[in-house]
């Protein structure tokens, strides 16, 4: 209740508030793409070029935003990291090398910590690009290449806190990191061999060598094999199936915990007596060692199926896997 001799707020439109954030920041992105011009197309020349590493630099919400932008070039196959000015001006500039482009953030341009670092860098021979609001400051007149990220309007209704134009940095330095990626030829390979530990990683490097059972661990059983042995061997394997083959392991066919149901429904059938090869399911659903683990997934989900065998260039089986396996590698 409102204290006496007061108004209570009115409520607030959160998502009314919530679009018009959007609104104005879909305008700043819509203003500074429209800017990319030459300067940009500098930009990605030196980055490409550099025979070091591309460092990143900035104080404040532009230093948090620098950050981002060192660790999206790293992962798209740009060397990059982050340097604190700060930090650089007692010491940590000995991080960066000759070889080196250095990529500096500041809205306003007129960083302190940037600045004093401006003329050491210069001295060094880095080359720096700037990446600012206001093409008229100190730090876009030292640059070598300067792109304008300034932006009709913060989303921030005091016009204090850094919305707008963090938007518009961080869209900048994706638009450089992309541009480069494709310059490099970059590909999904390369962008996984730098994220082994994550779940792309995984689905793109993990093969199906990788998580089938082989060996000793393979369910296979002869075609006159009994349909009781053929479960003998299912149940010992563990894996709901067990491939059919000749002496040479050439794929005959297959028989799932699926077949074993429909077979169940013959009461006639003497399991003890009859050959497996009566009920297996031939041409059975199959899969290369060499393929990736997530196609395997794929061939499982398009036709509604919880295993395959792995057979190598002349039908020969090699493994077998089922979706446990697929789950326990985490790649489904």
């Amino acid at each position: 209740m409102a204290e006496h001799g007061t108004t209570a707020p009115a409520p607030i439109d959160f998502p009314a508030s919530g679009r018009r954030v959007f609104a104005i920041e879909a305008d700043a992105l819509a203003a500074v793409s429209a800017r990319l011009d030459g300067a940009f197309a500098d930009a990605c020349g030196l980055m490409l070029e550099a025979r070091g590493r591309v460092v990143c630099i900035g104080m404040g919400k532009s230093g948090h935003v620098a950050r981002k932008i060192a660790a999206t070039l790293a992962s798209t196959g740009t060397p990059s990291f982050f340097v604190h000015p700060g930090e650089a001006a007692h010491g940590d500039l000995g991080m960066i090398t000759d070889a080196d482009v250095v990529l500096a953030l500041s809205y306003s341009g007129e960083s302190d910590e940037i600045l004093t670092l401006m003329p050491v860098l210069k001295r060094q021979g880095n080359r720096v690009i700037t990446m600012t609001g206001r093409p008229s400051s100190t730090m876009a007149r030292e640059a070598d290449v300067h792109l304008d990220v300034s932006v009709p309007a913060e989303a921030c209704p005091l016009h204090l806190a850094p919305t707008s134009s963090t938007t518009a940095s961080l869209a900048m330095g994706d638009a450089l990191a992309v541009a480069l990626l494709e310059a490099r030829g970059f590909t999904a390979d390369d962008f996984a061999r730098s994220h082994p530990a994550g779940a792309l990683g995984r689905r793109l490097l993990l093969h199906i060598a990788d998580v089938m059972h082989a060996g000793d661990a393979l369910p296979v059983v002869a075609p006159d094999a009994s349909v009781s042995e053929a479960l003998v061997e299912m149940s010992e394997k563990r894996l709901g199936l067990t491939a059919i083959a000749g002496p040479d392991r050439q794929l005959l066919g297959v028989f799932t915990d699926g077949d074993l149901r429909r077979t169940l429904d013959d009461a006639a059938l003497d399991m003890r007596n009859t050959p497996i090869a009566q009920v297996m399911t031939r041409r059975p659903r199959t899969i290369g060692a060499d393929m990736l683990a997530v196609e395997a997934a794929h061939v499982m989900e398009q036709h509604k199926i919880n295993g395959l065998l792995v057979v190598d260039r002349d039908g020969r089986v090699v493994g077998a896997l089922n979706i446990h396996d697929l789950l326990r590698a985490r790649v489904v």
